[in-house]
């Protein structure tokens, strides 16, 4: 059997190991990475801590323990929370934690009762473990690879299994309340769980870290920052797939080309600070006025494109026209700015960038008959406009 101080000894480089590799993402500003290092940290001092204590250890000793214990347990599952965007503390969580740690206080100080010191610490350390699995589960992306988070969730729930065994276990007198470094079956094996569920963790929260800054850079180079639209890039090749698959089904789809008036001079006369805070309304306003369906996108400078799924041409001139006058009667920080449109529909056989060409002359047209205002493209040697 295998020294339970070797395997403390394994632990603590673990611990240490897994603040190396999550210090390593500080510098990507990734949400939540700074409280994993820290609780990782305290958990390398507890392990620490507990090659340096008796058998049968003094109060204060393990008063100081069980703070830091509960303390690391807390940063962890606040980690988790702000890694996925989530307000990190609770009230009604760190009521209980405070709670626990007085009922700690008081079957160590007052009514010393080892049984049930050890199924609250346990209870507590597997508590921690449910909530970050529970949140990385839950959290975890519908799309792409979900390996690391599969990883995390069944490193956490494993650990969260062990101890809560152990807690469940000596509260109902089925096992001894031994101290982890009593050379015992027990005590080896739930370090040993520790020493590969906790890194395991930390492997698998680095590698959910790095998915995220994967879909942030994907993010960057697919989304315009300043509007919430599509890049040009990513806009024409999702509005190619859904043109293909509207002359597959036969569907109707039609497009509108948008362009806000007079952009140049609100750049040339307030500056372009006043054209960014333009742009950025602009597009909050088109982006919350869209159905789900409609494809949005920045095909360069003040010009836009929207795609319309499902849709014929009188509905995408309704459409194009609520959006226009959405834009006229918002403002946003005193920014106002009106937008000419173009819209064009697809025919059999139609290529899009062809459909994109009419939607984009019946624009001029729309700017050249006094702009904030929609115009469709011909069908049949005809003008209709709004």
């Amino acid at each position: 059997m295998p020294s339970t101080l070797a395997l403390f000894g394994i632990l603590i480089a673990s611990c240490l190991m897994s603040v190396a590799i999550l210090g390593s993402l500080r510098r990507a500003a990734v949400p939540g990475i700074d409280r994993w290092c820290a609780a990782y940290a305290l958990l390398a001092v507890v392990s620490s801590l507990v090659l340096f204590i008796d058998e049968r250890p003094a109060p204060a000793a393990i008063m100081v323990v069980g703070f830091i214990t509960f303390v690391a347990v807390a940063l962890l599952v606040q980690g988790t929370r702000q890694f996925f965007g989530i307000r990190p503390a609770r009230r009604d969580e760190t009521a209980a934690f405070i709670v626990a740690y007085g009922a700690l206080v008081y079957v160590t100080c007052v009514a010393p009762d080892v049984e049930m010191r050890v199924a609250l610490v346990s209870a507590v350390l597997a508590y921690g473990r449910v909530a970050v699995g529970t949140l990385v589960l839950r959290h975890a992306p519908r799309d792409g690879a979900r390996y690391g988070y599969w990883f995390v969730t069944v490193a956490a729930y494993l650990g969260a299994l062990v101890h809560g065994a152990r807690a469940v276990g000596v509260a109902i007198g089925a096992m001894a309340p031994v101290t982890y470094l009593q050379p015992t079956a027990w005590s080896v094996l739930f370090v040993g769980l520790a020493i590969i569920t906790l890194p395991c963790m930390s492997i698998g929260m680095a590698m959910v870290a790095h998915d995220q800054l994967v879909r942030r850079m994907e993010k960057l180079a697919t989304i315009d920052e300043l509007t919430g639209a599509l890049m040009r890039r990513a806009f024409m090749a999702k509005a190619n797939a859904l043109h293909a698959r509207a002359l597959a089904a036969g569907e109707p789809l039609a497009v509108a080309i948008l362009d806000i008036d007079n952009f140049k001079a609100i750049n040339d006369g307030f500056g372009h600070a006043a054209g960014d805070r333009t742009l950025t309304h602009f597009g909050a306003v088109v982006a919350r006025e869209l159905r789900a369906c409609d494809l949005f996108g920045r095909l360069g400078g003040e010009e836009f494109g929207v795609v319309f799924a499902g849709t014929h041409k009188p509905e995408a001139l309704r459409f194009t026209n609520a959006l226009r006058l959405a834009l006229e009667r918002a403002a946003h920080d005193g920014v106002r700015c009106t937008f000419s449109a173009g819209v064009a529909c697809i025919a059999p056989g139609d290529a899009l960038e062809a459909v994109m060409a009419r939607a984009d002359a019946a624009l001029y047209a729309a700017k050249a008959m006094g702009r904030n205002r929609v115009v469709t493209a011909p069908d049949a040697d005809a003008l209709s406009t709004v």
